[in-house]
């Protein structure tokens, strides 16, 4: 199952068919964006094996420079039903696809700067859950606690992990550090 209506809190446990679909969409950006892609690569909860997640394929797309993702771009990314929504969040730029009839949200693409900060953190996070079991198994329980909590209130239910995503993050970026040292 992919997509979730926009707003509401779902998670299922992972589906090997998200890989397919990740893989799928990174093919199709790579040939619309040729000029611009450095690297595209899955994130998000449905890229970490062990936990639930919002049926929602999340994509981190990483050009050298955001003014890199100018009009003809977006364009070519709305004509093939990725819709612009801006810089939802500060140094990123958004793009949507899914059902909008029915109001349903199939993928997030997050464009960022390659090796940028931003990268870096939803590549570490990745990484780090998907080494770490115990560590993605402490996520996991929050996020599921905090579903059956906010299931109509999407953004309450991301406050309410933002904790512990950034202790995550901060030790996936210490592990980083000494994986690269060794």
């Amino acid at each position: 199952m992919i997509g979730l209506e926009r707003g509401i809190v779902k998670l299922i446990e992972y589906q090997n068919t998200w890989k397919a679909e990740a893989e799928k969409t990174i093919s199709e950006l790579k040939l619309l964006l040729p000029d611009v892609v450095v690297d595209i690569q899955h994130i998000g909860s449905t890229a970490i094996f062990s936990i639930h997640a919002k049926p929602i394929i999340d994509i981190a797309l990483g050009v050298n420079d955001l003014s890199d993702i100018k009009p003809p771009y977006i364009e070519v990314l709305n004509n093939n039903h990725y819709i612009f929504r801006g810089e939802d969040v500060s140094n990123q730029i958004l793009f949507v696809k899914g059902d909008f009839e029915k109001n349903i949200r199939t993928h997030h693409i997050h464009v960022v700067n390659f090796n940028g900060i931003e990268w870096n953190n939803y590549i570490n996070f990745r990484d780090y859950l998907n080494a770490f079991p115990e560590k993605a198994k402490l996520y996991d329980m929050c996020k599921l606690n905090l579903s059956n909590q906010f299931p109509q209130d999407r953004n309450s239910y991301t406050k309410g992990k933002q904790a512990l995503v950034s202790q995550l993050l901060e030790e996936a970026n210490v592990w980083k550090k000494q994986s690269v040292r060794q």
